[in-house]
């Protein structure tokens, strides 16, 4: 006897929708941490039914950017100094095997990349801050000719943007981060896969380390302006 299907109520890319509804307010701050959300609330704001919510929930509770609350509902995930070091160590592997890829091809990354990201440095547009440097580590894992190295990498980049979202709201990206990636581009283009190895390891370990600094600096500012619950005080 045939397998039988089940059908589908709800559709797919409505699912998708509020995913990424949900996932673009996170990382933009609209939804801070410790928010507490529900079906209800977040069906009525979106203007949906209750169903694809509850999908797209379950994703971003997989995806670890929310948790369970007590009660009702869920939580928006906490932001972590430590679990975006981690993340960075798993990026800054791709990263260097991307560029070593890369470079093996004799790639040139279009300069208008570095030319936007340059732009957005100067300016105090956050999200185009973002999009800059995410596009430009998204031409060299296309560049390295291995799809698993975008596809393992992507995950890492969601979390990355919401704590350098966080972090640059009140720090401005460096416009020195471009002058790395122009290094970076003009050893792939060089076939020097040594040196764009080495330049993508010391830029990654960099980011990561003023990102990490700034984010604990963030989080300790945060708990220290926060009034202390009864039970804290006791």
């Amino acid at each position: 006897m045939p397998a039988q299907l089940v059908s589908i109520e709800t559709a797919p890319d409505l699912v998708d929708q509020v995913y990424r509804a949900l996932l673009g307010a996170i990382c933009g701050g609209t939804l801070a941490p410790g928010e507490r959300l529900t079906q209800e609330d977040i069906a009525q704001r979106l203007s949906v039914s209750r169903q694809p919510v509850l999908q797209a929930l379950r994703l971003l509770k997989k995806d670890g950017f929310v948790l369970d609350a007590p009660g009702r509902g869920v939580l928006v995930a906490p932001l972590d100094a430590e679990g975006m070091r981690q993340i960075y160590q798993v990026r800054g592997a791709l990263d260097v095997l991307a560029a070593r890829l890369a470079a093996q091809q004799c790639f040139r990354i279009d300069p208008k990349l570095i030319e936007r990201g340059r732009r957005a440095a100067r300016g105090r547009n956050v999200e185009a801050m973002i999009d800059a440097d995410v596009a430009f580590h998204q031409a060299i894992y296309e560049a390295s000719g291995n799809p698993l190295i975008g596809q393992s990498a992507n995950p890492h980049w969601r979390h990355l943007r919401r704590a350098m979202g966080a972090v640059l709201q009140a720090e401005p990206q460096r416009e020195s981060l471009w002058d790395e990636h122009e290094a970076i581009a003009a050893a792939i283009a060089a076939g020097n896969a040594e040196r764009a190895a080495r330049l993508s390891e010391q830029h990654v370990a960099k980011a990561s380390e003023a990102l990490g600094e700034r984010l604990a600096r963030q989080l300790l500012a945060h708990a220290a302006s926060t009034p202390a619950t009864q039970g804290d005080k006791a």
